[in-house]
């Protein structure tokens, strides 16, 4: 048969063999779908040339295929392999990813709050700036589910999936001490970030058995590799008996801006000075010193984030109560040359 565009759901389940309602779960659903059923289906789709009138089925429905999602940096590759965990769970249910970068901006943030309101979104998943911003609770009134991204929420009324940052920062810091240095830094900002306090609190909790150790914070604007830099034309101008002998940095662009600041300086990584990053990006372990970092699941952490908040979406429109979950995954320290 010719492709036209006019030819309808109806159509399709004619020529698959199928219902209609089975047609419906291969374009919304089809994680419900077997895979023959699937091929078949999407086979007469090709041959008939069906385009689903994407707009007419949210009006009818009242909502999208679409999921919200909003991070703090899209340009940080942490958050770019959480997004691509997010994706790929999403896409296997029929949808589609709306992603916005609040740049840690908090009326940036509001701004895609709201617009994925007014695309009816099924749901949203969001690593906020700062506090829990006041939209999440007009979205849960209309019926769209909210998950929290790499923080654990403030108060029992969404999901989360989170690291334990704590724990990672007392990681980093038993391995520093264990090294013999007894003269720390945190690197990293701004403090409203809850991953930013966690991990500095690790630290101090894990240097405060040890009387002679110091540390010094130095507090950035943002976790961005200009940050580091900066911050390291700031310690490498400190007198040496002042100067620490380790840095924890608040994430890995902060401790790969350290690293070139450092070299261009002259302070050798770690000769005269260690470095201990955060998430364990690509780029971590490609650097020209190699950095050792906290290890966090990336894309695991989106994926557990969307299979929550899937959960959370059916139970809504079945009209059941959402049992809200926390999954907090335990991270892991890579020692490399930088802190060896």
């Amino acid at each position: 048969m010719a492709p036209s565009p006019g030819n309808s759901i109806r159509e399709v389940a004619r020529e698959a063999g199928v219902s209609v309602g089975t047609v419906s779960n291969v374009l919304n659903r089809p994680h419900l779908v077997s895979a023959s059923t699937l091929a078949r289906v999407h086979e007469a789709i090709d041959a008939l040339g069906f385009v689903r009138n994407e707009s007419a089925r949210q009006l009818r429905a009242g909502s999208s295929r679409a999921v919200g999602l909003v991070v703090i940096d899209s340009a940080n590759p942490f958050f770019a392999d959480v997004a691509r965990g997010v994706e790929d769970t999403v896409l296997e249910h029929g949808g589609i990813v709306l992603t916005g970068n609040s740049a840690g901006d908090a009326e940036r943030e509001a701004r895609y709050l709201d617009l994925f309101k007014e695309q009816r979104v099924r749901g949203v998943l969001i690593a906020p700036t700062g506090e829990e911003p006041a939209l999440l609770d007009s979205l849960s009134a209309m019926g769209i589910p909210v998950v929290f991204l790499d923080r654990f929420p403030d108060r029992a009324l969404y999901s989360s999936v989170s690291v334990d940052d704590v724990v990672g920062g007392r990681m980093a810091a038993a391995h520093l001490l264990e090294k013999g240095h007894r003269q720390l830094a945190f690197v990293g900002g701004p403090s409203t970030l809850r991953q930013v306090r966690e991990r500095r609190e690790g630290l101090d909790l894990e240097l405060g058995s040890f009387e002679q150790a110091t540390l010094l914070t130095v507090s950035t604007p943002g976790l961005t590799f200009r940050a580091g830099r900066e911050a390291a034309d700031e310690l490498a101008t400190l007198d040496l008996d002042t100067r620490p002998t380790a840095v924890l940095a608040g994430n890995d662009l902060v401790a790969l801006g350290l690293l070139q600041g450092f070299t261009a300086h002259g302070v050798r990584v770690p000769a005269d000075i260690a470095i201990v990053g955060y998430d364990d990006i690509e780029f971590a372990a490609a650097a020209a010193v190699p950095l050792s970092s906290v290890r966090q699941p990336r894309e695991e952490l989106g994926r557990a984030g969307a299979r929550l908040l899937y959960a959370a979406i059916e139970a809504t429109e079945a009209g059941r109560p959402v049992d809200h979950q926390h999954v907090r995954f335990q991270p892991q320290l890579v020692v490399r040359r930088s802190s060896a």
